[in-house]
């Protein structure tokens, strides 16, 4: 018998799509690396399903294969890529990133939600402050980075209900907040005050600060951020000097992304 989501789909749904899909999901910043078997059980997939999927994707050029372990290759980058790009967000935000890092001469980088990650969109690096290079394509969980909080608190109670009863909150490092109900409350302040300092949450010797990017109705559809060394710059040094450079390069933005959609309506 089918379960109730498989019964509210239409005749044209296409299950082995699906299948694809999650499995190309199922990598992550904590799980870059899999085995069949890893795969499958990630997936909930047989391990002969998970094999099929595996093999034609690696045909297609999504994923990479020495034989025992498989892994995203940059192509997959193409099925995300096409979204923001064609909402013109990277091209837009490039200039204004490489303007904010010359300013503050701090990392700067622009992301949006993907499930229930941060997706790097735009990216302007001046130093390698974190043990992961980060590039356009990076993903990080939402909850310990502040652009992802700056992301959730612009959804609604209701999506921000779901979301904290599906995540898991892994403590990445030991001032992880790893309490649903301290990270709905941080939440609400980010929301409140309209932006968001991650103190050491994602990597320790990090601090991050985000801001969001507002489209023309004031719905939230992308973060900025600044990440600085915690040994050079304390939360007072983050807030003081980086905080209205940020906000600025929000603005700019904002209104260069309406003055794009502007164009392209009047066309």
């Amino acid at each position: 018998m089918p379960n109730e989501e498989e019964s509210a789909r239409g005749a044209h749904f296409v299950q082995s799509l699906e299948r694809g899909l999650t499995v190309i999901r199922a990598f992550s910043a904590e799980r870059p690396s899999m085995t069949l078997s890893e795969v499958a059980r990630e997936t909930d997939l047989t391990r002969a399903a998970a094999r099929r999927f595996l093999l034609t994707l690696v045909d297609l050029g999504y994923v990479r294969t020495d034989g025992r372990l498989f892994s995203l290759t940059p192509r997959v980058l193409e099925l995300g890529y096409a979204y923001v790009a064609s909402a013109g967000l990277p091209d837009v935000a490039q200039p204004h990133l490489e303007d904010l890092s010359s300013r503050v001469h701090e990392s700067a980088s622009v992301s949006v939600l993907e499930g229930d990650d941060v997706l790097y969109v735009a990216r302007v690096a001046t130093s390698r402050i974190m043990a992961v290079a980060i590039t356009v394509g990076t993903r990080f969980p939402a909850s310990a980075t502040s652009m992802g909080r700056v992301l959730l608190a612009g959804r609604d109670d209701r999506e921000l209900d779901a979301y904290l009863g599906r995540v898991e909150l892994e403590p990445l490092t030991r001032f992880t907040v790893t309490d649903p109900d301290e990270l709905r409350a941080e939440l609400r302040r980010v929301r409140e005050q309209g932006y968001s300092i991650v103190d050491q949450e994602l990597e320790e010797g990090l601090r991050s600060l985000a801001a969001p990017v507002r489209d023309a109705e004031g719905r939230v559809i992308a973060a900025a951020n600044v990440s600085a060394h915690a040994n050079r710059s304390s939360i007072d040094d983050v807030r003081r000097d980086l905080l209205p450079a940020l906000l600025e390069t929000t603005s700019r933005i904002e209104s260069d992304l309406a003055a794009v959609s502007r164009r392209d309506t009047s066309r």
